[in-house]
């Protein structure tokens, strides 16, 4: 841990974690990383991490770093040592757990989606603008935000190198629901997880078009599909795909209540395209994010698969010579790289989860707002809301409700001058 100018350490901020599965992992690997990494004005100290199962919260406490492990959420927000709450549960419980930690007075870092209806999200991001005039902090965790290449995407899209925008592209694509024996994790059940690949991928996609194009989407049509409408009921405790689920072992079959894919088209405030297409029955896709944005100078397209690298197009260069290039988005002076490896050496999935813990940590000792605030992720709950609403009328064009009127993002880290590509 680096210390500040006059050699003593910077004050702790107490870190109380709620959920240590799948989210729960990553965020403890960024809070663990990112004062070891970064020059933090905050040390974050993992004080407690909260779960059900007595003997398995025990377990994640030990294997992930943190001092202490507690069974009931309400004690970890009532810790003297908890400054800060990170919740990581189904969607279902956001609500809940994120108001009683700010009513509590402590600062709040919240899974996305926000939560899992548009009154819910009203709801936490009241309570966030009332904790905030308190000086507490609210974040919605979009962690895509923090990929270097992304974050250098958006400094492009400000600067202007691409011009009025006109096309934004987002798919998201997965594969773990293809074997219809896979069994009804709580992810498949409206009553959890509010919605299936929309709320878990969409989401994503449609905070990233937002946070890209600097500007809200305001209106959608969409379908969506549940191509296996009964899985076997969960049983054991064994794990399936990327530790979602799994351990079917009975003849018992539960009803799929959630979409399996989404496919819709929106239109943005300034008139620009979006398409997106949300899927978890992608045969022999993995975690396939890709997007493209397309404006009157140029355009931008990034794949997570090759997550170092952002592919720019200048349109106003000669035809001759002109064409997509691949810019390794490594070196110090690219967002959140300044704290890593020389150049060319490649960051992953992980850090973002790093980056995420910083931008939190600086957020709280400056007092600053973060981003994506509870209120961006309320406008992307009105969004698949407009999406789930467009579906049910068969793709009906919807207006997404009281959307955001200004930029639903707040500068990123900016690159040296130097490195934007001429």
């Amino acid at each position: 841990m680096e210390q500040t100018e006059s050699g003593a350490a910077p004050p702790t901020l107490g870190i109380g974690m709620v959920g240590y599965a799948f989210m729960g992992a990553a965020h403890s690997q960024g809070w663990r990383t990112a004062g070891r990494v970064f020059d933090l004005p905050l040390r974050p100290v993992l004080a407690a991490v909260a779960g059900r199962d007595a003997a398995a919260v025990r377990a994640a406490a030990r294997r992930h770093g943190w001092a202490a492990a507690e069974t009931d959420w309400r004690a970890l927000i009532a810790r003297d040592d908890v400054q800060l709450v990170d919740v990581c549960t189904p969607g279902d419980s956001h609500a809940e757990i994120a108001v009683a930690a700010l009513e509590a007075g402590k600062h709040v870092l919240c899974e996305k989606p926000l939560a899992n209806s548009v009154a819910e999200a009203e709801t936490m991001a009241a309570a966030a603008e009332a904790a905030a005039a308190r000086g507490q902090i609210a974040m919605v965790g979009f962690n895509y935000r923090r990929v270097p290449a992304l974050s250098y995407a958006r400094q492009l899209v400000a600067d202007g190198r691409l011009g009025t925008l006109r096309h934004v592209r987002v798919t998201y694509l997965q594969d773990w629901l293809v074997d219809p024996a896979f069994p009804l994790t709580w992810r498949l059940e409206r009553e959890h997880a509010g919605s299936g690949a929309l709320g878990d991928l969409g989401a994503h996609a449609v905070d990233l078009a937002q946070y890209l194009a600097g500007e809200p989407l305001v209106g959608v049509s969409a379908l969506t599909e549940t191509f296996v409408r009964k899985r076997p009921l969960l049983t054991g405790t064994g794990t399936g795909a990327g530790g979602l689920g799994g351990g079917a072992g009975s003849e018992a079959y539960g009803q799929v209540t959630v979409d399996d894919a989404a496919v819709f088209t929106g239109r943005l405030a300034s008139g620009a395209l979006a398409s997106f297409e949300a899927t978890r029955m992608a045969a022999g896709r993995k975690n396939a994010l890709r997007l493209e944005i397309n404006g009157e100078r140029g355009s931008l397209a990034f794949d997570l698969e090759r997550l170092n690298e952002l592919s720019f197009h200048d349109h106003t260069e000669p035809a001759v010579s002109a064409g997509f290039r691949r810019i390794l988005v490594t070196e110090p002076d690219h967002p959140y790289l300044e704290g890593w490896w020389p150049p060319g050496h490649a960051l992953g999935y992980e850090h973002t989860f790093a980056h995420q813990a910083r931008d939190l940590v600086q957020a709280v000792a400056s007092g600053i707002a973060p981003a994506p605030s509870f209120a961006d992720g309320l406008q992307v709950q009105r969004v698949l809301a407009a999406v789930e609403e467009s579906a049910r009328g068969n793709a009906v064009y919807t207006p997404v409700a009281t959307p955001v009127p200004t930029a639903v993002t707040a500068p990123v880290p900016s690159p040296s001058p130097s490195r934007v590509p001429s």
